[in-house]
């Protein structure tokens, strides 16, 4: 196996044409996005948009895991604690959000299949695709609220595009979706049997490029064997719960909120399941979620991730995040020494700050 953080490839089709390649391939880090890997793959997409025989552009990850797991948060950690670290930090999430715009606003198909953890970074990677594929394997989530950061790469603009009030829950408690929850809330386009991921994409280079709307025959292919993966399709407990969570996310305050989502916790339901995090959760990032997400609900995809820009760049530097980290991931402790230990104690004025370019 290449020791290459990314693989490219091209496979040519049936009429000459080619489908493009990018596979993640650091599975043992569950694929995690590096700044390395950024570097490598938005230039290479560049090239493909611009080459007239590339079709479609597919990507996937080594392994089975994960297709991404999230950001390299461990580097990030290095970058907020080493001295002269901080630009490695500020250049992350600066060509990460770069990243993002440029798979959301891609000239050709990009298909991704999403199998295994997809996570974080890897959210931000699935959901620019125009064809965002998940398997019974699949488990989502933007689970930053327990490392003291917030939902990034464009969840304020693609969570506020769920039904109901399902982004904001999302944000808030980190759940972990199914294949299934990522259909319903519109985080994904297609569910297919992961085992017949080869027959996808044998049946891709057969097909006719030169001459056909791409859009069309990556979709009548994936349609194709979604049809043939109904049997493998879990139940949705975002769909089963639906007016349940909105009902708990119907408040005029984030404590409120909070509250109501605090009062499911107990029990093993899938309900109290997702809303555990809360009780470890930074009350910093739940605020960062909150004003994040009803902030941006009428703005466009750049505008989104331009206030990510700020709000992430504030958070390399005010010690949440990096605290968040180190009780997850440096000593392992799982004992977070948030600087606020309740939304109640919070000072206004340490929120707002955040939010100023």
């Amino acid at each position: 196996m290449s020791d290459q953080p990314i693989i490219f490839e091209e496979w040519t089709t049936g009429d000459d044409a080619l489908i493009a390649v990018a596979r993640l391939n650091t599975p043992k880090a569950l694929n995690s996005l590096s700044l390395e890997m950024i570097r490598l793959l938005t230039p290479q997409l560049k090239r493909w948009a611009e080459d007239p025989r590339i079709g479609a552009v597919w990507l996937e990850s080594e392994g089975d895991k994960a297709f991404c797991a999230g950001g390299d948060i461990v580097a990030l950690y290095r970058s907020m604690t080493e001295p002269q670290g901080a630009s490695e930090g500020e250049a992350f999430f600066t060509e990460e959000y770069e990243l993002n715009y440029l798979l959301h606003t891609f000239p050709k198909p990009i298909v991704c299949w999403g199998h295994g953890i997809v996570m974080g970074g890897g959210m931000g990677i699935l959901e620019g695709a125009s064809h965002r594929v998940v398997t019974e394997k699949s488990k989502l989530a933007m689970p930053e609220i327990t490392i003291g950061l917030y939902p990034d790469v464009a969840a304020g603009w693609f969570l506020n595009r769920t039904p109901g009030r399902t982004g904001m829950f999302l944000g808030l408690t980190g759940a972990r979706m199914n294949g299934a929850d990522a259909v319903f809330t519109g985080l994904a386009d297609r569910f297919i049997k992961h085992e017949l991921k080869a027959d996808v994409v044998a049946e891709l280079c057969k097909k006719t490029w030169q001459g056909e709307d791409p859009h069309a025959v990556v979709g009548s292919v994936l349609r194709q064997f979604e049809q043939q993966s109904s049997d493998a399709m879990p139940e949705s407990p975002i769909r089963s719960q639906f007016d349940e969570i909105n009902r708990v996310t119907d408040a005029d305050s984030l404590e409120a909120v909070v509250s109501q989502l605090s009062e499911l916790s107990s029990g093993d339901s899938w309900l109290a399941k997702a809303t555990k995090s809360l009780a470890s959760a930074s009350p910093t990032s739940l605020a960062l979620v909150w004003g994040h997400l009803n902030g941006c609900k009428h703005n466009s995809l750049k505008e989104v991730l331009d206030k990510e820009l700020v709000l992430s760049k504030k958070c390399l530097s005010k010690g949440e995040f990096a605290e968040g980290i180190r009780a997850l991931l440096i000593d392992k402790d799982q004992q977070p020494r948030w600087r606020y230990a309740s939304l109640a104690e919070m000072d206004s004025a340490w929120m707002d700050d955040f939010f100023n370019a």
